[in-house]
């Protein structure tokens, strides 16, 4: 049935595409700014604004799922509407769709609305990582650092790299991102230095300059009605411009000095860049971009610096101005030093441009503004730089770096319980130790596995292949959660090898937890609930068709699919610690309290991912737990102590049903409980558990 299903929902499924046209496009970018016309060749809609009497693009806007659809934990990819700037910034990040299980009914949308937030004003020129929560706020780089959500890590990282996946793609093929600027870190050799002047400088064009004259602002304005501007002869200067990279030592130390160089490196930090641009024209020119309106520490609003046709973005240092020792052969006049952030992904070994805007009014009522650019680039030998890669593999490489420690204690755990199980003559023999190794754990499973590492296994996860497998087919969301990963590759060879039992009774934090509060109602002397045979087999069979349910609604791409998959409390319980509205909790704590009756009455009767392992299951290789001949005729205390009901009457192992718990395993290995043991020693005989065919 369930290929049959996956058969139809091929046919009927397709790629993921944006949803939004211009209509709605434009709900999200309302006046005064409007909405171009969409490119010809990429999904992109330039966001116009108006600057000096004509229309210049404030943003590109796209929908991330157009350039990189990557599934996230519910098989389909997130919508993110996004915004970059000409220079490659954010303006905006939206939430538009997604299926992501932490958010849904679970934290809420918000705390992911707000994450996507902290996106505006980054570069996607930087490789920006996912942190701790409140990561920026304890020091990491707010250039290249957003804040994790505690409960949803890898939910985040995969919408991070959605983000920045579709931003790159638009930026190289909208913006014009050269692969080789994305994801390296270009620094000036701190050690590389030559004493020169000046004018050594500027013949090596080490220091570059734009001089312009009244005759060469004239010809560009020519046609306008504002060509002149003031009075003067043609060869009079109205600008003149010098650019350097200050951050260059041979370049910095000679035009500053020694002491205000190395004061300079110290305030820029490391990854950063110091661009001096210099005006020695008139003071009094209307043309002179570092004029009386220039406010410290902004950007000027007539200075720009781009490169590769991108604009940088370039902010006043707010230095002071006086005593600045600029003395060492600079002609005087107004300047600014314009920091450069490391998030902008500029290349100083490359060309870069500085350009001034000079701008002029027509008209005395309803003015206009024209403006006109006048640049000057500048081209440093490769030579003077260090290129250090800033990123050392694919996105997801950062999760299983963060999670290092997490994986080296989930590997700790492992390694002890397949000894453990595999030795059954050694500490599962022990009827005293054993239940006090098997309780302690549990409580290891439901804290560390489960709220530690928040690797509680789910029916989500099988959820998200079937889509991605019949939509996306791209299957690396799976990679952002590296214990779930390792866990379930644990799970797949021992059911491989034993069954399902291995982590429904050991590895699974809500099936530790339900376990742990059955074991309370010994204290408490409640008596537990032997449900009858004949309803125990029906009931066991629930599980399967919910199964069934949510895999069909899966593949068909159901809206109810995500609704169904709440029969699983793993959600309430574990990821998100019970903080949850009122409905939810009270189904898992119900489901908890049932133990206190009917022992794991979820994980017999309604578990959806305990149905599917006991579906794999029926592959096991191995029938491990050891039988007698007397099991089943006469001996049934294995039977009537299993309170999972997986021991038939004849004494075989359902192993479908059997969580490992080990309990007739102890029994049958000593000589005090096991019946036929206890015969034998009376009448001086040996006697030795072997293996017996399973029940199938």
């Amino acid at each position: 049935m369930l290929v049959a299903i996956l058969v139809v929902a091929r046919l009927c499924g397709g790629a993921s595409a944006g949803e939004l046209d211009r209509a709605g496009i434009a709900r999200h970018f309302p006046p005064p700014l409007v909405v171009g016309e969409k490119d010809d060749t990429l999904p992109v809609w330039p966001i116009l604004k108006q600057q000096a009497g004509s229309y210049e693009v404030f943003a590109y806007a796209f929908e991330s799922v157009d350039f990189a659809p990557i599934p996230g934990f519910g098989g389909t990819p997130p919508d993110l509407l996004i915004a970059l700037a000409p220079d490659g910034t954010f303006r905006d990040v939206t939430v538009l769709s997604h299926k992501e299980p932490v958010f849904l009914e679970g934290l809420g949308s918000e705390p992911l609305f707000a994450f996507v937030e902290q996106y505006v004003g980054l570069s996607a020129r930087q490789p920006i990582r996912v942190g701790r929560p409140n990561a920026r706020g304890s020091g990491a780089s707010p250039q290249s650092t957003v804040d994790g959500i505690a409960m949803a890590t890898a939910s985040t990282r995969t919408i991070n790299q959605s983000i920045l996946a579709s931003a790159l793609a638009v930026a190289r093929g909208k913006l014009g991102f050269g692969a080789a600027n994305v994801g390296l870190s270009v620094e000036a050799k701190p050690d590389l230095f030559e004493p020169l002047t000046l004018d050594a400088l500027q013949a090596r064009g080490l220091v570059t300059q734009l001089t312009l004259t009244r005759a060469q602002v004239t010809k560009a304005f020519r046609g306008t009605g504002v060509e002149e501007a003031g009075e003067g002869a043609p060869e009079d200067v109205v600008s003149d411009l010098t650019v350097a990279l200050l951050d260059v030592p041979t370049i910095g130390r000679n035009l500053l000095g020694p002491a205000r160089f190395e004061a300079l490196i110290r305030e820029l930090g490391p990854g950063n860049h110091a661009v001096m641009v210099l005006n020695a024209g008139p003071a009094d020119a209307a043309e002179n971009p570092l004029g009386e309106t220039f406010v410290l520490g902004a950007v000027p609003e007539r200075l720009t610096v781009s490169q590769g046709g991108l604009v940088v973005n370039a902010r006043d240092m707010a230095v002071e101005r006086r005593g600045a020792g600029l003395d060492r052969g600079l002609p005087a006049g107004d300047w600014t030093i314009l920091r450069i952030d490391s998030a902008a992904g500029f290349d100083p070994s490359a060309p870069f441009t500085v350009t001034e805007k000079i701008v002029r009014e027509r008209g005395q009522i309803l003015s206009e503004k024209i403006a006109r650019d006048f640049s000057v680039e500048t081209k440093l030998p490769a030579d003077l730089f260090l290129r250090v890669a800033a990123q050392d593999g694919p996105d997801w490489t950062e999760s299983w770096r963060a999670r290092v420690p997490t994986l080296l204690g989930l590997g700790a755990m492992l390694a002890l319980l397949v000894p453990v199980l595999a030795r059954q003559k050694a500490l599962v023999a022990d009827a005293r130790r054993f239940p006090a190794f098997r309780l302690a754990f549990l409580a290891v499973t439901v804290g560390f596995v489960g709220y530690a590492a928040q690797a509680q296994l789910s029916i989500v996860t099988l959820m998200g292949l079937v889509r991605a497998a019949l939509r996306t087919h791209d299957f690396a969301f799976l990679l952002y959660d590296p214990p779930s990963l390792v866990l379930w590759a644990f799970v797949l060879a021992s059911l491989v090898l034993w069954g399902r039992g291995t982590f429904c009774g050991w590895l699974c934090p809500f099936g530790a937890m339900q376990e742990l509060v059955a074991w309370l109602s010994r204290p408490l002397r409640l008596r537990q609930v032997t449900v009858p045979p004949r309803l125990d087999r029906a009931l066991r069979k629930v599980k399967y068709g919910v199964l069934a349910g949510l895999l069909a609604a899966t593949a068909l791409n159901s809206p109810a699919a995500d609704a169904m998959a709440e029969v699983e409390p793993f959600k309430t319980a574990i990821t998100l610690s019970f903080l949850r509205s009122w409905p939810f909790v009270a189904y898992a704590v119900g489901l908890l309290a049932l133990n206190l009756f009917v022992y794991k009455g979820f994980c017999r009767y309604l578990c959806p991912l305990g149905a599917a392992l006991a579906v794999g299951g029926r592959l096991r290789i191995l029938d491990w737990i050891p039988r007698r001949a007397e099991c089943g005729t006469p001996c049934q205390l294995c039977k009537v102590r299993c309170r999972y009901g997986a021991i038939a009457q004849d004494g075989r192992i359902d192993y479908p049903e059997c969580f490992q718990c080990m309990d007739c395993v102890t029994i049958i290995h000593d000589p005090g409980q096991c019946v036929p043991q206890v015969v034998a020693r009376r009448h001086a005989k040996r006697i030795v558990p072997r293996p017996v065919a399973a029940v199938r």
